[in-house]
């Protein structure tokens, strides 16, 4: 019907096509998210970048050992290698590398970013670690160096050789450029410092260097704690009454081979074995030390244990077993070798 006008009701469910007027407060915090969210984004490339990408400079950076993780990242946000001590410890937190951290000397640059220098110092040192157990000889020093670092074991042993005896077991960081000469004076200085402590018997029987090979004698005949003294007053017996020392260390000295350098249960024909250093062919000492000794068998040897036991024989746990006279002694065998 012309001019008639159509009207249609909006039901009252239904929104008006608008979008609905977030609240004040959502508006709000959505900013300040993003805002925080773009700081710290901007934050971290700024924490982590180089302190100056065109000093390519190498430094040394010294870790000692012990130092913790924190007084790592503050020292070289002091030094001025980093920038934020916060943002390495996070980083080292989120790498799972605060456990790899060692002492030691590192190259490290005002050009290397953050991960860089995180990844330098967990596994870019310039030294190694050299751990010497009591009782081990020059060589088998030589083929524990040789394996960590560029020297050859021949190199070290024409070096060390002389100063068998005073080579100071410990645990050392070497450097990986030091020589065989400079890890011999860092072992050698370490003994000079600890056997200077020690305090001497006066007077004086055995000369400094008879006391080393005394205690290298001791440091292979006794296994535990508690027979070093024992042994080192076997020792003192023996020679006092002019006895040959009988010591099988001293022999798989002689016969030591690369392969196997103590060899045990010796043959008689071994124990036949022509050297200067078989006890069992010559009286008294042998020439020189058989050994590196620790502390403790260097102490055994300046003060042994007030006994009047002449021989010794050791079980299957590497307990010894004393005797004065060579009838107690064999009963000893009968009762733990046989």
């Amino acid at each position: 019907m012309a001019g008639f006008l159509f009207t249609i009701k909006r039901p009252e469910n239904i929104a008006a096509p608008c979008l609905k007027k977030f609240k004040p407060s959502f508006v709000i915090g959505f900013a300040l998210l993003l805002a925080l969210s773009m700081g710290i984004f901007f934050w971290w490339r700024w924490a982590t970048s180089p302190i100056d990408a065109n000093d390519d400079t190498r430094q040394v950076f010294v870790v000692p050992q012990g130092q913790t993780a924190n007084t790592i990242g503050k020292r070289l946000e002091d030094q001025g290698y980093i920038r934020s001590q916060l943002a390495f410890k996070l980083l080292l937190n989120r790498k799972s590398l605060d456990a790899k951290l060692q002492a030691g000397d590192f190259y490290i640059s005002y050009s290397m970013d953050l991960p860089a220098i995180i990844e330098s110092l967990a596994h870019g040192s310039l030294d190694y670690w050299l751990t010497i157990p009591e009782g081990w000889r020059s060589e088998q020093v030589a083929a524990a160096i040789a394996k960590k670092s560029s020297l050859s074991s021949q190199d070290f042993i024409v070096a060390a050789k002389p100063y068998e005896g005073r080579l100071f077991p410990d645990t050392y960081l070497i450097p990986q450029q030091a020589t065989a000469e400079d890890i011999v004076s860092i072992l050698t200085n370490n003994f000079d410092k600890k056997f200077s402590s020690l305090k001497l018997p006066q007077p004086q029987k055995f000369s400094p260097d008879q006391l080393i090979i005394i205690a290298s004698l001791i440091e292979r005949e006794a296994r535990h704690e508690s027979d070093r003294p024992l042994v080192s007053s076997v020792i003192y017996n023996r020679l006092n009454l002019g006895m040959a020392l009988q010591l099988d260390a001293t022999v798989q000295y002689a016969l030591g081979q690369p392969d196997n350098w103590w060899s045990q249960n010796l043959s008689r024909e071994q124990l036949t074995t022509l050297s200067a250093y078989n006890t069992y062919a010559h009286p008294g000492l042998p020439p020189a030390p058989i050994a590196n000794p620790g502390l403790a068998a260097l102490e055994a040897a300046i003060d042994p244990a007030d006994t009047d036991y002449l021989y010794y024989v050791s079980d299957s746990g590497g307990y010894n077993h004393y005797a004065k006279d060579i009838e107690g002694h064999n009963q000893n065998i009968s009762q733990y070798l046989n």
